[in-house]
């Protein structure tokens, strides 16, 4: 073998663990993360190129001004790291507090990090700084479905895997308490 083909061969076995390294990572967050279930808003917008998806709000998508510690100024720059603490208050996970440095999670509680955000296409945005709250993006707002299967009629619930680092990720959406294919379907007869 000369030597561009070996270097041909091991670039493209490096791109192939790389995909599969992604792939692993992603499966062992969703396995391995702690649940939570978040209550949500739709926004119903379609993507020529990338299809139907849903935005999904959260009501932790707005964190109150009165909640978060460690501010500096009263508009963090968009990007900055929140970090917020969950806690089960009924049926859903609601913030307890929220810090702009690291902090841990007290037992019985979840951590998620998210950015601060500012977002044109978001309804009933708070502007950074505002009265009512720090907008934050965690990472789950964000739900590509089916082509034509993007227009629900019901109460959407998110049922997301937060691992130990505070990344969240989408495990599953439901429509009116079923699992979002199934109720589309459902719908759609």
């Amino acid at each position: 073998m000369n030597s561009k083909l070996k270097w041909l061969v091991a670039l493209i076995a490096l791109q192939a663990m790389w995909v599969l390294g992604m792939v692993v990572t992603h499966e062992w967050r969703l396995r391995s993360g702690a649940r939570v279930i978040l209550e949500t808003a739709l926004v119903d917008p379609r993507d020529w190129l990338r299809g139907d998806y849903l935005i999904l709000n959260y009501k932790i998508s707005t964190v109150p001004m009165n909640l978060i510690s460690g501010l500096t100024t009263n508009s963090p720059a968009p990007g900055t790291p929140i970090y917020v603490q969950l806690s089960r208050q009924g049926s859903f996970h609601q913030i307890d507090l929220a810090d702009m440095r690291p902090i841990a999670a007290k037992p019985g509680t979840i951590l998620i990090v998210g950015q601060v955000s500012v977002r044109s296409d978001w309804p009933m945005a708070s502007q950074p700084g505002s009265d009512r709250g720090l907008l934050v993006d965690y990472g789950l707002e964000r739900y590509f479905v089916s082509e034509g299967k993007g227009s629900p009629r019901g109460t959407l619930t998110v049922e997301a895997s937060v691992s130990t680092s505070g990344n969240a990720l989408i495990r599953q959406v439901f429509l009116e308490g079923k699992p979002y294919r199934e109720a589309m379907r459902s719908q759609r007869q």
